[in-house]
């Protein structure tokens, strides 16, 4: 069985893929990966827009001086309460840095966890082995296993690759819910665009419209318990209660083998074996059901961010790439037994024609409409400017 499954990964990513003509010439993405273009000098326009970034969010002096302001205005913001800052927390390397460095900080902070019924034991033994020396509390929204299963049952059937997105819409809420609750008006996020690198557009997409049609036309049960981020309680959120989302890693000059090592020696935290793997979903996801189906390989954003830091180089990042992926098949077993898919089922499923987001309703055309509030919004630190750059841009079909 793990001989017959690993084939049908490589097989899959090796054959499929398409047609290489250029690869980039500062890091690997190359002309399959979606709204790709490259430059005179043969740099694609993910690598320019790395380039943007770093620009609008030094680290260094500079980067420390704008963290201390924002240190500041949050423990101002934070008199008289609990807690000054949420931040969302699965055990992934990120998030417990995060952690370490709001303490650090002299924060007040309030952990939030999304628990989609998927997570791994060291996702769950890591945020106990950091939070309790910290002394940080922690919130948690458990949704209902089934309603959790029947939506990534859901997405399968409705063949698109965003089987995950209801767990990453589901966190992003119960970070909301957690400042409400506590009235706490920032919200920390354990990203950083130069170690994750920039996710192609076309790969994913989510939002809560397009949960509830691929639900409503493809689930069996109603969902009670899981958190949908409706756009009227999201803008509610965020511009009546001013609840405010920031990235401090993005100012923030982070290795992450380091981290990793720091936090395994200080915290006897562990290494789960690759990005977002700490959820069982998720491992599933990046390592079976993306690049089998849909020739996604998650690995080209972390390779080419290293590349473009300096932390590996191009030809050792194409040799990495080269590999195959590491997957569990016992992964798959609970996959199916799980989400209720005999073996002929599970495999009727993944021949479906593939879809995307474009196939279902979705905000995808308010956000475009909206783009000058979103525009506002990122200014004002109310959205992330990876969804301002993501979400209301125009795409041709």
């Amino acid at each position: 069985m793990r001989t017959e499954v690993m084939e049908e990964i490589n097989a899959s990513v090796h054959t499929t893929k398409g047609a290489v003509t250029q690869i980039c010439s500062r890091c690997i993405y190359d002309n399959t990966i979606p709204y790709i273009d490259f430059d005179g000098e043969g740099v694609c326009n993910y690598c320019r827009q790395a380039d943007q970034l770093a620009v609008e969010y030094p680290t260094g002096d500079e980067g420390q001086r704008v963290l201390e302001g924002f240190v500041d205005t949050i423990k101002k913001a934070g008199r008289g309460k609990k807690y000054d800052v949420v931040i969302g927390v699965s055990g992934g390397t990120d998030s417990s840095y995060m952690c370490h460095i709001a303490k650090e900080m002299g924060l007040r902070p309030l952990a939030a966890h999304y628990d989609n019924t998927w997570n791994s034991t060291v996702a769950v033994e890591n945020i106990q082995n950091v939070l309790e020396p910290l002394g940080i509390d922690l919130f948690t929204h458990v949704v209902d296993n089934r309603e959790a299963n029947d939506l990534l049952r859901s997405f399968m059937l409705a063949s698109t690759p965003d089987i995950d997105s209801p767990s990453d819409l589901g966190l992003a809420t119960t970070h909301y819910l957690a400042a409400r609750k506590f009235g706490i008006k920032y919200i920390f996020e354990g990203h950083s665009f130069r170690n994750e690198g920039i996710a192609p557009q076309g790969w994913t997409y989510m939002d809560a419209r397009y949960i509830q049609t691929v639900h409503k036309e493809f689930g069996t049960g109603k969902l009670e318990t899981f958190p949908n981020l409706w756009m009227s309680r999201w803008l509610r959120w965020s511009i009546l209660n001013g609840i405010k989302k920031i990235r401090p890693l993005w100012w923030m000059d982070n290795d992450k083998e380091d981290t990793k090592k720091f936090l395994a020696e200080k915290y006897g935290w562990q290494w789960y074996g690759g990005h977002h793997m700490e959820n069982r979903i998720s491992y599933f996801t990046n390592n079976y059901y993306w690049p089998v189906k849909f020739d996604i390989d998650l690995r080209y954003c972390e390779l080419s961010a290293q590349v473009r830091t300096g932390h590996i180089t191009r030809d050792e990042a194409l040799v990495e790439i080269a590999k195959p992926h590491t997957f569990d098949p016992g992964i798959l077993d609970e996959v199916k037994k799980r989400l209720g898919f005999s073996d002929a089922e599970f495999a009727a499923a993944m021949a479906l024609p593939r879809k995307s987001y474009r196939d279902y309703r979705t905000y995808k055309q308010t956000f475009e409409r909206m783009k000058p509030i979103f525009w506002a919004m990122y200014k004002l630190d109310l959205v992330p400017k990876s969804f301002y750059m993501k979400y209301t841009r125009k795409y041709d079909d």
